[in-house]
């Protein structure tokens, strides 16, 4: 008994560093931003890749990963994913220029592709059903807390050290995490399902090309940023026709035809493009309009980032109680408040942005649950595992395309000062938080699937 109680800690605690880590490293670079963009002499429209590079390459590898894992075997996926991470966190710290970072981002994005879903997968079928709730929500705690400790982390070790060392601090933790995941977490493997590499290259076509494109648009490079996303969007086409035609899809084209599936992401993408807007320009805000060092910026950011600790546990319970759709569209009217109040009093003190904040916080710590239960709750238990893969594509493509078009604002209108293109992106992001209240405005109330919806998906 003690044995087995012993192997679910390691399991518990195994799985939760991996997605620690893959969630560390997407927050973590926002508070060292100003630091790179100064080291590089680089711009802010370059700058983003920083960041995209990361979101858009676990967005378009997620689903591609899964598919390895249930058929090669979870454990050994989730190693292969955490060495590769680890690699690609050495070439970030060792980056001379801003193209060889962003092609290193782009390694440890596939590696965290796969850390992701393989922790939640070893996890959930390494313990009996009576402990999965308990060590999910754990695991998920833990993930949560790297996006709160994220910013101020980076920022010390930014003050402290130098910004390559948020890259370094991952080479030791990935070793030391691969040697224990080989001793302690047991092996297991799903469904034997083909690997197709047409839909997979059409995939990451798809959604790498149309950010690019946006984010190309207002350069120099107009007519080719017209080009690409005219072959992002036929590469969209043809993903979309080829998955009609398999009988074992990679997304199966029947989820969305339920409209709380298609609203449900839909508004996690509008939720989650603004939220990353802001986590992109707000540490450079701060550090570059308020005078704050990376730490101080750091800092700053608990009010928002923080309340997820408090504000979370009482979400799932009044999600459990009034439904998905009410905490879901309050949670993204509250984000939209607090980004427009810090558009509004962005030429205040600190002290003035603290309570927007806040409330920005506490929308996205309501907002983010009830829409993630809404998603798998509108499927049959079969399809969760995909349909929780479309989710996350959805909330880390809309979250690169949030960054994009925040970008994209902020060259229209910051004139002379950083200032101006941060009220006006603040601005932007407010709007696509409201935006996603068209959608959230579709979720139904939970229910249980009856045997002819649960056919229908099937069909």
């Amino acid at each position: 008994m003690s044995e087995n109680v012993g192997r679910s800690k390691w399991v518990l605690l195994l799985t939760s560093l991996g997605f620690f880590m893959a969630m560390m490293d997407t927050m973590i670079v926002t508070t060292a931003s100003t630091a790179i963009r100064t080291q590089f002499q680089i711009s802010v429209r370059s700058l983003q890749w920083a960041l995209n590079a990361y979101n858009i390459t676990i967005a378009a590898v997620l689903l591609i990963g899964v598919t390895l894992g249930e058929r090669l075997g979870r454990r050994k996926i989730y190693n292969w994913g955490i060495l590769v991470f680890t690699l690609g966190s050495i070439l970030c710290a060792l980056a001379p220029n801003i193209s060889w970072l962003i092609i290193a981002r782009i390694i440890e994005g596939i590696g965290a592709s796969v850390m992701t879903p393989m922790s939640m997968s070893i996890l959930t079928n390494s313990l009996p059903a009576s402990q999965r709730g308990r060590a999910l929500g754990i695991w998920g705690g833990i993930g949560g807390l790297a996006l709160i400790v994220g910013p101020s982390l980076g920022g010390l070790i930014v003050a402290q050290l130098a910004w390559q060392w948020i890259f370094w601090i991952n080479v030791p933790v990935g070793g030391l995490a691969i040697l224990l995941s080989r001793r302690h977490l047991p092996e297991s493997y799903g469904q034997n399902a083909p690997i197709n590499l047409v839909d997979n290259g059409l995939i990451i076509i798809a959604m790498a090309g149309i950010v690019w494109a946006l984010s190309a648009v207002n350069g120099s490079g107009g007519m080719l940023a017209l080009m690409v996303g005219g072959m992002s969007l036929v590469a969209g086409g043809w993903f979309i026709r080829r998955q009609s035609q398999e009988t074992m899809p990679m997304v199966p084209l029947a989820l969305f035809r339920n409209k709380t599936f298609v609203g449900g992401n839909l508004a996690t993408a509008g939720l989650y493009g603004s939220m990353y807007g802001v986590v992109f320009f707000l540490p450079q805000y701060l550090q570059v309009s308020q005078q704050a060092n990376a730490l101080t910026a750091g800092l700053e950011l608990l009010p928002w980032t923080g309340t997820l600790v408090v504000v979370a546990p009482f979400a799932g319970r009044a999600v459990d109680r009034f439904g998905e759709r009410w905490v879901a569209t309050i949670g993204l009217g509250l984000q939209g408040l607090g980004y427009l109040l810090i558009a509004l009093l962005v030429r205040q003190s600190y002290s003035w942005l603290i309570v927007p904040l806040m409330l920005a916080g506490i929308g996205l710590s309501m907002a983010g649950p009830a829409l993630q239960k809404s998603v798998l709750g509108a499927v049959p238990s079969m399809m969760i595992g995909k349909a929780s893969g479309v989710y996350n594509v959805f909330r880390l493509l809309g979250g690169a395309v949030g960054t994009t078009v925040a970008v994209m604002i902020f060259y229209q209108f910051h004139g002379s000062t950083f200032t101006n293109g941060f009220q006006a992106t603040m601005l932007g992001a407010a709007s696509m938080s409201l935006v996603g209240i068209v959608w959230s405005r579709r979720l139904h109330l939970s229910k249980t699937l009856t045997t002819e919806e649960t056919t229908d998906f099937q069909n």
